[in-house]
């Protein structure tokens, strides 16, 4: 049943926008984003209309991962300020109305962090089981045959204790041990130390790897994997993600938030939707309420395979959950990079118009695309543990272009990633002086998302449409919307749900025209109907 729009959860009615501190904006001139560079530009977030910001790691770090190897959890690194400028930003997020959520990273910590660097120091340290710790394999290899994400082994062997240590990820990231109560403990209380802080939810990294099957049996080969896809995609994750328990620890988690009122958890999880769904818990028993959906980005952008992406994944919601959208990330290439500044358009408009919260990725309500990035500037540690798969996160992390100035306004010093291009005309202050603008459009876009409940909490429907042509309705009360995308460079009929017209023109992503029954290469197109 859908909700009167006074009652939905703002998170339900609301957008969320994801920044990637290192590359949003550096207020000390070190070349490097910080809280106090998220401060100053908060009116430009503010202008998106969105409800909430969502901050990848903020917490001190080797950054051997840029921030995904916590070494402190419940502090925030020099790099990026302190706890201090953190508390200035929250109080001017929520003065201007809107919501913060931090990155919680629960699988793994650094292996600098003192939990880890007592863990290491003896087998018998009460922090010995804080981490997952075995007995060499009687070859002397590693204990199973599980691989990391960025491709090698999952254990690294531990010269002073004669034992391997488990790291889904780098080495680097050790992974924490949710079985031990004790460890599950401090890490709950690091979700307090931040919600009694004012942190309005949390984003919570590879949520479906925090806990490991019993007895860590070997992961099955997956039968099609060849050598043009990752290492890790070797064998089968059965036995090392999605485990039954880690759905008690989701609920705790969701239990936690409740008491604080009005929290939210947005759980990082690449499942297929049957077992995606699962991370909704049940009505009695609730997990969290946003497990990532990443359809969007896996999904090749033709509008056949598009549409069954989203009907399978809109059936595969249960009742009491609500689906959520993205088609950008710290992690993904950026969508204009993947599909053109044209069709990059049409995407913000699926993105926005499709039942479910969206979350927007900063740069690409500018339009960055590719990026070129000299060998010697390449920093992701991903791109060098499997070179030939070109699969680098670095081109969807570089700065944000707030101007023509030096380093874009970015910041006073080079900063650590190369800009973009066309970063003197690509910038902010440019594209808000021109309606035409990928900005104007995701604005445009946002702002009548807020304003139209049948676009916000509506119901969801497919629609007939031409070839290449992703099309479905949206419809609240009496208030009935046609979506109409065209995802080819070709112009395609226009076509109507049987007995209506159309009474408004709301949007498009080109410049307005008369409707002629047809779309133009690379249009979208939301349409307000009313019987024929």
């Amino acid at each position: 049943m859908t909700l009167a729009h006074e009652d939905a959860p703002w998170w339900q009615r609301g957008t969320i926008y994801q920044i990637y501190p290192r590359s949003f904006a550096d207020a000390n001139g070190d070349g490097v984003g910080d809280l106090a560079g998220i401060e100053a530009h908060l009116d430009h977030v503010t202008s998106l209309g969105v409800d909430a910001i969502w901050l990848s790691p903020i917490f001190p770090s080797p950054m051997a991962d840029f921030g995904y190897d916590v070494a402190d959890y419940c502090d925030v690194s020099p790099l990026f300020g302190d706890l201090a400028a953190f508390d200035r930003l929250i109080a001017a997020v929520h003065a201007r109305g809107l919501k913060l959520l931090l990155d919680f990273v629960p699988n793994h910590s650094s292996d600098q962090h003192p939990w880890f660097q007592a863990s290491r120091s003896s087998r018998d340290d009460p922090k010995r089981d804080w981490y997952i710790w075995r007995d060499p394999a009687p070859d002397g290899g590693p204990p199973n045959n599980w691989i990391s994400d960025f491709g090698g082994s999952s254990w690294e062997y531990d010269d002073h204790t004669g034992q391997y240590y488990l790291h889904a990820f780098l080495k680097e990231q050790p992974d924490l041990n949710w079985r031990n109560p004790d460890l599950r403990a401090a890490m709950t209380d690091v979700l307090r130390f931040w919600f009694d802080r004012g942190v309005d939810g949390f984003r919570i990294d590879v949520l479906w790897h925090i806990v490991k099957a019993d007895g860590l049996p070997d992961n099955p080969p997956n039968p099609v994997w060849h050598a043009g896809i990752t290492e890790r995609d070797r064998l089968i994750q059965l036995h090392s993600t999605d485990q039954p328990e880690a759905h008690d620890i989701a609920a705790e988690f969701r239990a936690l938030a409740d008491d604080y009122g009005a929290r939210v958890l947005v759980g990082e999880i690449f499942l297929p939707n049957d077992r995606l769904a699962r991370w909704h818990g049940t009505p009695e028993r609730p997990e969290v309420h946003l497990p990532f959906n990443f359809a969007l980005i896996e999904t090749p952008w033709q509008a056949d395979t598009l549409a069954r992406s989203i009907d399978d994944y809109e059936r595969s919601i249960p009742p009491h959950g609500w689906p959520n959208w993205v088609i950008g990330s710290h992690d993904a290439p950026r969508i204009a990079a993947r599909v053109g500044e044209a069709q990059a358009r049409v995407a913000a408009m699926l993105l926005l118009t499709v039942r479910g919260t969206p979350t927007l990725y900063q740069g690409d309500e500018i339009g960055i695309g590719p990026v070129t990035i000299p060998p010697d500037r390449i920093r992701d540690p991903q791109h060098f543990r499997q070179p030939t798969l070109n699969i680098g996160r670095d081109q969807s992390r570089t700065p944000m272009a707030w101007d023509d100035s030096a380093y874009a306004g970015f910041s006073s010093g080079e900063p650590w990633l190369p800009l973009h291009d066309d970063w003197r005309t690509r910038n902010v202050a440019a594209q808000a002086r021109d309606a035409g603008s990928m900005l104007s459009l995701y604005r445009d876009l946002v702002a009548l998302r807020r304003a139209t409940p049948a676009l916000s909490l509506g119901d969801y429907a497919p629609a007939v449409a031409d070839t290449d042509v992703l099309a479905f309705e949206r419809t609240y009360g009496n208030d009935r919307l046609l979506v109409a995308l065209n995802l080819s460079t070709s112009p395609r009929r226009l076509i109507l749900p049987a007995g209506t017209t159309i009474a408004a023109v709301m949007h498009s992503t080109l410049p307005p025209r008369t409707p002629d029954g047809t779309l133009a290469p690379d249009e979208g197109m939301i349409l307000r109907l009313m019987p024929a």
